[in-house]
């Protein structure tokens, strides 16, 4: 996709969809098979010279991907044509692969890898059985899963800019590529700093690991700032004081509820955003039921 600069969505306005399709990965891979596709798509797996053969040059890439993602090895048959997107793909039983990419790769050949990336993603996706409802939360769901599994960093580095146009592949903003980015690099130890040979996608990448961060320093969190604990220690005296009167009490990132046991605060893994829930009794150590983490809280 090829925007004006104006056109460039900016934030972190997919931001609970991005959430929630960790999440899904999680529930749908396991945690062994999420951490089963590290480390990440390398820079030569995807490099692709001008003097290279159009057509061989993208089915070398294309292959490298389908390796990458897991998929049954098989042909990959990748045609260019006009198109209004980036790039398409046919999604069969197989065992061959039909993408067609955007004409203006032809002469754009550095960006090949992100857009093979993306379609190659919607066949794993596919074969996985796992998709949101509608379209924009589909894509969604496609570009976090892209990135998440180790072949997303081509779509951001293909994020450019200069005085008169600006390149955006995907449908995250760049911040929400470089959210999710950070969030495997986080999971995985990997750091994708130097892969980068966009500045505006690295600079994309640094604030998305910022957000990304704060994640880990939500209350109940002990990485919790002074500010945030100050807080925290305030809506858990609110209730406290209701006594299991009103339903929960909600607070941004934690909810505090009563039951048999007492009073039990909730809230996101920093990991994978599955919903833990924990007593109310000073220092504990939870351990997310879905991804694993295991987390230091003062409650």
């Amino acid at each position: 996709m090829v925007t004006k600069d104006s056109d460039v969505v900016r934030g972190y306005p997919h931001l609970d969809t991005v959430r929630a399709a960790i999440t899904a990965l999680y529930r749908r891979l396991s945690p062994d098979g999420v951490r089963s596709y590290a480390p990440s798509v390398l820079p030569v797996e995807a490099a692709f010279a001008d003097a290279d053969d159009l057509h061989l040059g993208a089915q070398r890439v294309a292959r490298a991907l389908v390796r990458h993602l897991r998929l049954p090895d098989a042909r990959v048959i990748v045609s260019f044509r006009e198109m209004e997107h980036a790039a398409s793909v046919e999604l069969t039983a197989g065992p061959e692969y039909f993408i067609e990419l955007n004409d203006r790769f032809r002469t754009h050949r550095r960006d090949i890898g992100a857009a093979l990336a993306h379609e190659i993603t919607h066949v794993l996706l596919h074969r996985l059985d796992l998709s949101f409802p509608g379209t924009r939360d589909n894509e969604i769901l496609t570009d976090t899963a892209t990135t998440y599994l180790g072949a997303g960093w081509l779509l951001l580095d293909a994020y450019r800019e200069d005085q008169l146009t600006s390149q955006k592949l995907g449908y995250l903003t760049p911040e929400e590529f470089g959210y999710v980015l950070a969030k495997r690099s986080l999971a995985f130890d990997e750091d994708p700093s130097p892969w980068f040979t966009s500045p505006q996608g690295y600079t994309a990448y640094t604030e998305g690991r910022a957000r990304a961060l704060r994640d880990g320093r939500q209350p109940p969190l002990t990485a919790a700032g002074w500010t945030g604990r100050h807080r925290y220690a305030k809506e858990r005296r609110h209730a406290a004081g209701q006594g299991g009167q009103g339903g929960p009490v909600r607070a941004e990132g934690y909810a505090f509820e009563s039951g048999p046991d007492g009073l039990r605060v909730s809230f996101a893994c920093p990991t994978c955003h599955q919903r833990i829930r924990v007593p109310v009794r000073g220092r504990v150590r939870a351990r997310c039921g879905l991804c694993r983490a295991v987390l230091e809280c003062d409650t």
